[in-house]
């Protein structure tokens, strides 16, 4: 086996395993020290492995957690949190209400946007109302992803394939192919989480107190950030709609962090409290992905095997479960010059965008947005949320998932390939 790809196994099972002699090693030690592996041993080089970092993702991540902690020491994100949650008096309302309400915004706002400003909002609700934490953790993190599926924004991976599979209007397919049976899975994955945790749907009837905001200065200034993200994303989006040059998401990102920097006097606090634990992470990632991706391995096993690479089923099944192993957005840029090359149908490319991103929700280095959670909650002294924990919920609502895709595709839609 080549060595990068061992590397790779073994920072995977350092994470399933995540505890040595008592001792917790948050994941992005885990990824640090597999990057530092291959490149001690030479399996890339300083100037490969500089290259491989993405500084497009970079940016937009840390503008991101930028906007996010202002947002949430301001006090803003509390006050928001009252009023969006206002109506659900129940803990099956309030799961459902972060399940559509979430899913629907990371159709629009990217799923690693709302997966950096969820995850303070679902700790305080957890220790308002008395709910366990991780329950709310994991409802986000499967609402990012599921939501994230029917949008052609929603996450890296089907802009990927939006830009690059031939789509005529990729907005409208998304949405036509994909927004129904994505409600459905979402309603699917509140069943799973209803009964996983059954135990901790209490009865209680759940009061939002409105919450004044702490520094009216900077909850200013955040609620203009959201404002001006919003408005570039539209903007964006339209752009993109009628065939003209966009900016990039980092672009739109940085935007919007830039009147924290300029105006708010609590700019050092506000950049030394940025997420770098999360940033290490995916710098340590695109190296060590990178190396994997240099070596040839899974190309070389893909071609071994006499597989219809254009077929939906053999599309959802392998973006699936290599997406654990060399991450969605890598798999997507393997995959989609070979599904193309092969004549792919829309529908395939629409199944690479499926098997792709439901791949997040099997386990936790499936989506960059469930890193994202689990160290955001970690680093605030939330709950741990361990490998087997997540894939106890994860690896059902994933099985669901992609039946009523492949049911939609061929049986609703007629999609026989």
């Amino acid at each position: 086996m080549n060595l990068s790809v061992a590397v790779l196994l073994l920072v995977f099972v350092a994470i399933a395993a995540r505890t040595v002699d008592g001792l917790r090693l948050p994941i992005w030690q885990i990824m640090g020290l597999g990057a530092l592996a291959v490149l001690v041993s030479g399996q890339i080089g300083p100037v490969a492995a500089l290259r491989a970092i993405d500084p497009d993702v970079m940016v937009f991540l840390a503008a991101m957690f930028l906007v996010g902690t202002a947002l949430e020491r301001s006090g803003y994100l509390a006050q928001l949190a009252a009023r969006l949650f206002q109506g659900a008096r129940s803990v099956d309302r309030l799961v459902l209400t972060v399940l559509f309400g979430v899913g629907a915004a990371s159709a629009l706002l990217m799923n690693d946007t709302l997966a950096v400003v969820g995850t303070p909002l679902m700790l305080m609700l957890a220790r308002t109302h008395r709910i366990d934490a991780r329950m709310l953790l994991l409802t986000l993190a499967f609402a990012v992803t599921l939501g994230s599926v029917m949008s052609p924004i929603g996450n890296p991976q089907n802009l990927l394939i939006a830009l690059h599979g031939g789509m005529n209007d990729p907005f409208l397919a998304f949405l036509s192919y994909l927004a129904l049976p994505t409600a459905l899975n979402l309603l699917l994955a509140y069943g799973v989480l209803r009964w996983r945790f059954r135990s901790r749907f209490h009865g209680d009837q759940l009061v939002h107190v409105p919450v004044p905001v702490t520094d009216p200065h900077l909850a200013m200034l955040a609620r203009s950030a959201l404002r001006i993200l919003v408005l570039l994303l539209v903007v964006r989006i339209a752009l993109r709609w009628l065939g003209l040059p966009a900016p990039p998401l980092s672009a739109a990102a940085a935007a919007a962090a830039l009147p924290l920097v300029i105006f708010s006097p609590r700019r050092g606090e506000l950049m030394r409290n940025i997420d770098w634990s999360t940033l290490v992470f995916f710098a340590a990632m695109f190296v060590l992905m990178q190396s994997v991706w240099d070596s040839g391995f899974f190309q070389g096993w893909m071609a071994r095997f006499d597989l219809r690479i254009d077929a939906i089923p053999t599309i959802l099944v392998v973006s699936t479960l290599l997406s654990q192993l060399i991450s969605n957005v890598p798999l997507v840029a393997l995959y989609l010059p070979m599904l193309t090359h092969a004549g792919g149908s829309e529908a395939a490319l629409l199944a690479l965008a499926v098997g792709s991103t439901v791949a997040g929700n099997l386990f936790i280095l499936g989506a960059a947005s469930n890193v994202i959670i689990v160290q955001g909650a970690e680093r605030r002294g939330g709950p741990s949320l361990s490998f087997l924990e997540f894939a106890s919920v994860g690896v059902p609502i994933t099985v669901l998932s992609l039946g009523v895709y492949w049911g939609f595709f061929h049986w609703v839609y007629g999609f026989t390939a």
